[in-house]
């Protein structure tokens, strides 16, 4: 007898070698969290961008893209604190992608922007990143993709 846990498990590829993983396999959470794991495995091995982990290959895209982006501003977009915004660009200024000047606005703020290094490993990265993502995608078609990224999207407005 197969119990809807095993054929959830079953259709999502789950191997369970035996082993009941009791209702993980029904939850939305569980296997958002598997997918983002071997994701971020996967573009750490395809997205060889040196010193740059994925999380910090996003910021750095989101600063190339606004140059002269405040820390605060920066954290926001990302949905990260203070504390760890400061960790990020500390490690993305010690890499030498990014260059942080004052805020003439603002003398206790800093404004971010990329370097001339960052903006070459910027090229680099969606070069890579659109490989990586053909490669992870490709078991759906392009309607499947942006419907899922759809999906994604309302899942995550749904939980802020």
């Amino acid at each position: 007898m197969v119990r809807q846990g095993d054929l959830v498990m079953e259709r999502a590829g789950v191997q369970d070698a035996g082993l009941s993983l009791g209702m993980l396999p029904q939850l939305l959470g569980y296997h958002l969290r598997r997918t983002q794991v071997a994701v971020f495995k996967h573009f750490s091995r395809t997205v060889a961008i040196e010193n740059l982990t994925p999380g910090l290959c996003g910021m750095l895209q989101v600063i190339a893209a606004n140059p002269g982006l405040s820390q605060s501003r920066l954290a926001e977009a990302m949905g990260v604190d203070r504390s760890t915004i400061v960790k990020v660009v500390k490690q993305l200024d010690a890499a030498g992608v990014i260059e942080r000047i004052g805020s003439p606005s603002d003398r206790r703020s800093n404004c971010l922007y990329p370097s001339p290094r960052g903006l070459e490993a910027v090229r680099q990265m969606e070069k890579e990143i659109v490989r990586h993502e053909g490669e992870v995608a490709a078991g759906l078609s392009a309607a499947e993709r942006d419907m899922l990224i759809a999906l994604l999207s309302r899942v995550y407005r749904q939980a802020q």
